[in-house]
């Protein structure tokens, strides 16, 4: 028995309530080197005859990455508060491991034990129930539609007519959206991820100017408020975009500091190094990255504080919106985003909080901060498996059990699925236009657990490489769009929206692949029903056995509908399946 493996914190994603009575437990142990695992549990405060009670509970295997196994089991504390331990078994070996260590015997004092002192029903992680059904898409505004011509920027290229760059503008605007809510209706999506919306100098927008300022190029006050309002009607909740780690350049505060330097009124609104200020390669003053045009604002300044809050609110008090996406959200500080999400929840309770963070974000997902990150570590993982195909399934089903059981359960359903954005290369592009690649991606994505996004042109082949060539111009021309691959993705939308299972409803994990570990497969399950994901990542047929007792169960081929006969089931190169049965 490795005991140097053996890992639990009563906390994050070893220990938490998923709702007002179930506390979650896991334990992580070596790859494939325990036999059983037992929960010890109790009240700390019963006791018979000087002796502390206790009950036993078996844990189960739920997980398996490259170098460990993950055992887990729900129960529900009577009192609201736990004890706990674990009984651990590897074959004729047995240890009981606690807060205090290990030892050979149960110990009979409640304190040698892990502890939740009590389950308090305000910190049960609370992110909006609608997330979990939603479907995204993000959109870039400058480049998905123009509508008006009048409110163009000056210069604006005619629309497509040329290669995207850093500071060209094609004239996307609001006019040009609600022209096209229903062929998103038609899509399927029932969310709208937009970019800063804000007046900006750039084509991107990341560069705020103004915070309470719609740029003109995109519409007026009215344009977004009918927007927004087209977009309700159709059931599609609208999430901005906001900039609170940085300015723009001509912010106007940025601008009197560059004039001012010492003197003015905004030398703490930002974080200048010393006077007079300069750009350039290193700045002289904190940047996003290096950009002298985004200048880091100071959000423990009381002054920037509350003018960032006054902005986080106005949007929604004023335009309605239901969710807001924080960029570089990990560069700002904690106590900032804790005053944020009282502010904007004070509201509108059920606006969902989304951060871009990179890396692991647990010390952002505590209930206090965000309801979800934008989840690039599905991204890069899918990525690999079928674009790059740098990994294969078997180690797909490690590395993403690994970021799966690094969140807790309850904060993976809301999670924000992406296969691509306005920071990536175009899918299609990453999947060398392999049509049977671009589906198999988009299979995986619609079929995970999270909350899934398309990026604007994706569902038609995109194509383009890495910023600013992911920023193309909509291709509306429907002759130009590849209607195959829209309409797989239509129905596999469809799919998710009718079999609850194949969203967020249920219990998930990934199958034992030792029949075949050259395929990846995913269960997601309730007590009644159970859905089975099959991908085939590879060029060659594959044949997988489903492992389960089929007797006396019909097993349904939810694409096709056909009732399928046998446990073994075949696979083409990059085909997928999505099967169903009743317990």
């Amino acid at each position: 028995m490795e005991f140097s493996s053996i890992h639990h914190r009563p906390t994050d994603n070893f220990a938490y309530t998923i709702d007002k009575e179930t506390l979650h437990i896991r334990l992580r142990t070596k790859r494939q080197d325990i036999s059983s695992v037992g929960l010890i549990f109790g009240d700390p405060y019963i006791s018979d005859k000087g002796q502390w009670l206790y009950e036993e509970k078996a844990m189960s295997l739920s997980g398996r990455d490259a170098h460990y196994d993950y055992w887990d089991v729900y129960v529900l504390p009577p009192y609201r508060r736990i004890r706990y331990g674990f009984k651990i078994r590897s074959g004729d070996d047995m240890a009981i491991y606690t807060e205090k260590g290990f030892f050979k015997e149960v110990p009979r004092d409640p304190g040698s034990y892990f502890a939740i002192p009590y389950l308090h029903q305000n910190e049960i992680f609370g992110a909006p129930e609608w997330v979990k059904d939603t479907i995204w898409y993000q959109i870039f505004p400058e480049r998905f539609a123009n509508g008006n011509p009048d409110n163009d920027p000056e210069g604006a290229k005619p629309w497509g007519s040329e290669e995207p760059t850093v500071d060209n503008f094609f004239g996307g605007d609001f006019e040009g959206i609600i022209e096209h809510l229903d062929y998103l209706e038609g899509l399927g999506i029932n969310g709208i991820y937009f970019t800063p919306i804000f007046e900006a100098h750039s084509n991107h927008k990341y560069d705020t100017i103004d915070y309470r300022k719609i740029d003109p190029q995109f519409g007026t006050e009215e344009t977004l408020k009918t927007l927004i309002q087209e977009c309700h009607k159709r059931g599609i909740r609208v999430m901005l975009d906001a900039v609170f780690n940085h300015s723009g350049y001509y912010f106007p505060p940025f601008q009197d500091l560059l004039e001012k330097g010492e003197e003015s009124k905004y030398k703490d609104w930002f974080h200048p190094h010393d006077f007079p200020l300069h750009g350039g390669e290193r700045p002289n003053y904190e940047t996003f990255g290096f950009f002298e045009s985004m200048p880091k604002l100071n959000t423990a300044n009381p002054e920037v504080k509350e003018y960032l809050l006054e902005v986080s609110t106005y949007w929604i008090k004023e335009y309605d919106i239901d969710a807001w996406r924080l960029d570089v959200a990990n560069e700002v500080d904690h106590p900032f985003w804790r005053d944020f999400r009282k502010a904007v929840k004070e509201i509108k309770p059920d606006l969902y909080i989304l951060g871009e963070i990179w890396h692991d974000s647990m010390p952002w997902l505590r209930g206090d901060q965000f309801d979800a990150v934008m989840n690039y570590p599905f991204t890069n993982q899918v990525f690999r498996l079928v674009a790059s195909q740098t990994i294969n399934a078997r180690e797909f089903i490690e590395e993403m059990t690994a970021i799966y059981q690094s969140y807790p359960t309850n904060v993976f359903d809301v999670t924000f699925n992406l296969l691509g954005s306005h920071d990536t290369p175009r899918i299609f592009t990453d999947c060398g236009e392999d049509l049977a690649r671009a589906k198999l991606i988009h299979a995986i994505l619609l079929t995970f657990n999270g909350s899934p996004c398309i990026y604007y042109g994706d569902e038609i082949g995109l194509t383009g490489g890495m910023d600013p060539g992911c920023r193309k111009c909509m291709v509306w021309e429907e002759e130009k769009q590849n209607s195959e691959l829209l309409n797989e993705i239509k129905e596999l939308i469809r799919l998710r929206k009718e079999e609850r299972l194949l969203a967020n409803e249920g219990m998930f994990k990934f199958l034992d692949t030792s029949g075949n570990e050259d395929i990846v497969a995913y269960l997601k399950y309730n007590q009644d029903r159970s859905v089975v994901v099959l991908v085939n990542p590879t060029e060659a047929f594959q044949s997988f056995p489903l492992p389960f007792d089929l007797r006396g169960r019909t097993v349904t081929d939810l694409r096709t509908k056909a009732a399928i006969k046998e446990r073994q089931i075949e696979l083409g190169n990059y085909e997928y399946k999505i099967l169903a049965f009743d317990h």
